[in-house]
């Protein structure tokens, strides 16, 4: 079987799309599958990741598209009439594509002939691509348009799995979860109290831990509250801001860190901020080894399509994070298990730093209860292994047709 992934990041650009398109490229070649990869001329000419497991066997990687406007069309129909695959699998994030609707009508401008290969597309996300001023319902329709026209619509969680099945039209629809970008492989010979030592930090002091890129969407001002809200009652904590802090796909990211940066000014936290910047994948592991507890405080609630939260949980750390308002149970057709508060993380209401500042004192005091959630979140994770992933989808593409 020969599967082009087309991705509009991939190492060494910084973005968990990208990490993620790498891995499942990685655990697929290790089943036996040629993949190829289909990504931004910005991924050439630097040094590519190289996946840690053993098992994992490396992609061919095209990077060759300078921008996903309508001219990638062309660039797609090339590289497919090249290598001929059974499955064109588009991971989408409009982001990624830089807002650009062109990638949401491939199925419709493209690939429409009997022999073509299928289509498969799994959404990272369902924000919508700009068009322009005031598209209005036009830009939901474009993201429909892509669930529909394709072979199948794969999502990452249940609630955008909810989402488009409710949106009706999408013929196979499909649930498959990501796995974590970072595996709990430190440096050799990882000393834990140097590790805390080198920022500063005393086996007494209290190292919070928060992973991923910046946006609007993940709570970073309320992490920001929530911290002072700790010093000021007077917890001696500390702040780790672990790896790249804007990533290469979302410009809103820069003006939302500005925003962060000011706040933690403004707030007097500046010595108790620390920030990594992007370090590589062993380093991370490191660091979120080093920290005693992981605060996720996304606004919209966690949700397994987040990679920030997989790598929390497969790091075993006892995670605070957010409730998702409104949220649905798993569709029973797959099992896929849950974020239990108390069992495997403790959930707060979003936007709510004194909240937080809560559930980070009662990890605090109970040592117990801190241990069962760091080994519950482990035990979780267990579910999410990237072989698992791959093979879900070598499943999918056999369900259409494709030996």
């Amino acid at each position: 079987m020969r599967v082009l992934l087309v991705t509009g990041e991939y190492p060494p650009m910084q973005g968990g799309v990208g990490d993620y398109t790498h891995e499942l490229a990685c655990a697929l070649g290790a089943l036996g599958v040629e993949v190829h990869v289909l990504t931004a001329s910005k991924a050439a000419g630097g040094e590519h990741l190289v996946s840690p497991r053993e098992e994992a066997v490396e992609p061919t990687v095209h990077a060759v598209v300078s921008r996903w406007g309508w001219r990638c069309w062309r660039i797609l129909q090339d590289v497919a009439r090249e290598i001929q695959p059974d499955v064109v699998h588009i991971q989408y994030q409009a982001a990624a594509y830089g807002m650009h609707p062109a990638i949401n009508l491939v199925p419709t401008r493209f690939l429409q002939s009997e022999s073509r290969p299928r289509l498969a597309v799994t959404f990272h996300d369902l924000r919508v691509p700009y068009l322009f001023p005031k598209a209005g319902p036009l830009r939901r329709w474009v993201v429909l348009r892509l669930a529909r026209a394709s072979d199948v619509a794969i999502t990452t969680n249940a609630a955008d799995f909810q989402s488009l099945q409710s949106a009706g039209g999408v013929g196979m629809l499909d649930l498959i979860p990501i796995g974590s970008n970072i595996q709990a492989r430190p440096p050799a010979h990882y000393d834990r109290m140097a590790w805390r030592e080198r920022l500063g930090v005393r086996a007494e002091d209290i190292l919070l831990c928060y992973f991923g890129f910046l946006n609007a969407s993940k709570g970073g001002e309320t992490l920001i509250l929530a911290l002072a809200e700790l010093v000021r009652r007077g917890v001696p904590a500390y702040l780790l801001m672990v790896g790249g802090q804007v990533g290469a796909s979302d410009p809103t990211n820069v003006a939302y860190l500005r925003r962060v940066r000011q706040l933690i000014e403004r707030l007097g936290m500046t010595p108790r901020v620390h920030w990594t910047g992007y370090v590589p994948e062993e380093e991370v592991s490191a660091y979120l080894l080093a920290a005693d507890i992981c605060v996720l405080p996304y606004r919209d609630g966690a949700s397994f399509r987040r990679g920030s939260l997989m790598a929390a949980l497969t790091h075993g750390l006892p995670i605070v994070t957010t409730r998702t308002p409104g949220e649905q149970p798993t569709p029973t057709a797959f099992s896929i298990p849950r974020l239990v508060n108390g069992k495997n993380v403790l959930l707060v209401p979003p936007e709510d730093p004194s909240e937080i500042a809560n559930a980070v004192q009662r990890l605090i005091a109970d040592p117990g209860l801190r241990e069962r959630i760091g080994r519950g979140a482990r035990e979780l994770s267990e579910h999410f292994r990237w072989e698992d992933i791959a093979a879900r989808h070598l499943e999918v593409y056999r369900a259409l047709g494709v030996a």
